[in-house]
């Protein structure tokens, strides 16, 4: 392993140092605006936020302002973004949440947030596969008449995921850009066909009205929300593997959440306009998960609405190889810098990418897959308590993890600049990271009290503490990770959240 002339022939050229060897570094230059964009918007799945989030958002909570929430969210994000996205013109680390965190907040902090993100991620990613097996065993019952188990397909997926994880990540780009691209274009014409022909009260405007957001379901109806957002975070993961992290990452956050607020503030505003505002909670009652199709299927047709399942599909195993990205790349970042066992720090020579962090999370999905699998006596086509958790726990765990970690990084970019004397230089973008992250602490505080309506327990239910608890003990893990690293190995503790920079530390101390 050299830290020599394949250490500096990137810096050399303008680009990020690597670390140790090019067997220790993502490849730079994979990811231009356009693929960076679409790797990160295929996590948010638009289809299954409209067919899935959306309708449930309706139902439970009862909130007609659905389309104003996603305004009020899509402002806090983008005052989030603001600091995020100047703190990565000075970070560039696949590790992001706990790399930023570590920079502002010390390395034991940083370590912690290592722990959450890990566990936030993979959670995320594997309970999509819940819902996705679900519905693929039901489309192949409807359109091939075959009966399999959800988890059949599932597995497949898993694995199909896992092979696209170890090829280069532009390859990835473009697989997610072509199923992204196609079903945003199929919300959009549902969404023309829906203001085209609107229900009893017309263009109706209401669902913006502030008077909309009262009552109770307010609260849980933010964590549902926030909920579809999630993905535009992920910019900065990537950072290593594009020729201009300074420009393109910010540029990418920023198109990212006001395309999708915009996108999701304009949809489920369609839905409301389909059925009219003062009956679309009844009718998302009614028809649960199938209010997109049950309203497509009258202005749109029967093969429309049969195209729109199959992408429903699709859009989901996006979100799924998104995810794994993600978390390949936290485990690399780990790896990397002493957090996880030095193998993880390393790339396949082929590809570039990080295959033993995609590997791992391969081998985690698996495991949990077949455990709640392993737990599923319904017969088949049945929805199954298994299923229906696997989705609602783990979706619910890693949301609230990604939010702790974003009020965390919005101060961590306050410290940051502070620290470095850039207070007054900065102020305007440190007065957006503290309003984002006192806004998305509220939002966690609600995220927990109202956990067991989030994942449909009763309110004695042990589940309201355990799963929220889940994050508390990675928090936790990480910490004590950190201050055993600074008490036994204080050059590792140096290293956290320093990603490529840290082979000038190597460098340095060898000569």
């Amino acid at each position: 392993m050299t830290t020599d002339s394949s250490s500096t022939s990137t810096s050399a050229a303008g680009g990020i140092s690597t670390f140790k060897g090019q067997e220790r570094a993502l490849r730079a230059d994979r990811l231009g605006t356009g693929g960076l964009l679409l790797s990160v918007l295929a996590a948010t799945a638009p289809l299954m936020v409209v067919a899935g989030v959306m309708p449930t958002t309706f139902a439970v909570m009862g909130i007609v302002g659905q389309p104003l929430l996603f305004v009020v969210l899509g402002i806090v994000l983008i005052l989030f973004s603001v600091g995020y996205a100047e703190m990565s013109r000075h970070v560039h680390n696949a590790g992001a949440f706990y790399a930023y965190i570590s920079r502002g907040l010390g390395g034991t902090a940083g370590a912690g947030a290592a722990l959450v993100a890990l566990v936030a991620y993979n959670a995320l990613q594997i309970g999509i596969y819940g819902i996705f097996g679900f519905e693929v065993s039901g489309l192949l019952a409807t359109y091939a008449d075959v009966e399999i188990a959800w988890w059949i397909p599932a597995l497949v997926a898993a694995l199909a995921v896992g092979l696209l994880g170890w090829l280069k990540i532009d390859v990835n780009a473009r697989v997610l850009g072509v199923l992204l691209v196609i079903e945003v274009l199929l919300v959009v014409v549902f969404d023309v066909a829906a203001l085209a022909d609107p229900g009893k009260e017309g263009l109706s405007l209401h669902a913006f009205n502030p008077d909309t957001l009262t009552g109770a379901g307010v609260g849980t109806a933010l964590c549902f929300c926030i909920a579809a957002f999630l993905g535009f975070e992920q910019a900065p993961v990537y950072a290593e593997e594009t020729s201009r992290p300074h420009v393109l990452v910010p540029r990418v956050m920023f198109l990212a959440v006001g395309g999708v607020a915009v996108f999701f503030a304009l949809s489920s505003w369609a839905l409301t306009v389909a059925t009219g505002p003062s009956a679309i909670v009844g009718t998302a009652q009614k028809q649960s998960a199938g209010l997109l199709f049950f309203l497509t299927e009258s202005r749109l047709g029967g093969t429309f609405t049969d195209v729109l399942h199959v992408l429903f599909v699709t859009g989901m195993f996006a979100a799924l190889l998104s995810f794994h990205n993600v978390v390949a790349r936290y485990a690399f970042a780990m790896g990397r810098e002493g957090l996880l066992p030095a193998a993880f720090g390393r790339t396949s020579g082929t590809s570039g990418a990080p295959g033993t962090g995609s590997l791992l999370q391969t081998v985690v999905a698996v495991v949990v897959v077949a455990g709640f699998a392993i737990a599923d006596d319904k017969p088949v086509g049945d929805p199954t308590a298994p299923v229906l958790h696997l989705f609602t726990w783990f979706g619910n765990i890693g949301a609230l993890g990604v939010i702790v970690l974003m009020a965390a990084a919005s101060l961590s970019v306050v410290v940051f600049f502070v620290r470095r004397g850039a207070a007054g230089s900065q102020a305007w973008r440190l007065v957006t990271s503290a309003l984002a992250g006192l806004a998305l602490l509220v939002i966690a505080g609600y995220t927990v009290k109202d956990f067991e309506v989030l994942v449909g327990a009763g309110p004695d239910s042990s589940l309201s503490w355990v799963l929220p608890g889940i994050i508390g003990l990675a928090a936790l893990a990480g910490v004590v990770l950190g201050l055993v690293l600074r008490a036994r190995a204080p050059e590792k503790h140096a290293r956290i959240g320093l990603g490529n920079e840290a082979f000038q530390l190597d460098k340095a101390a060898s000569s």
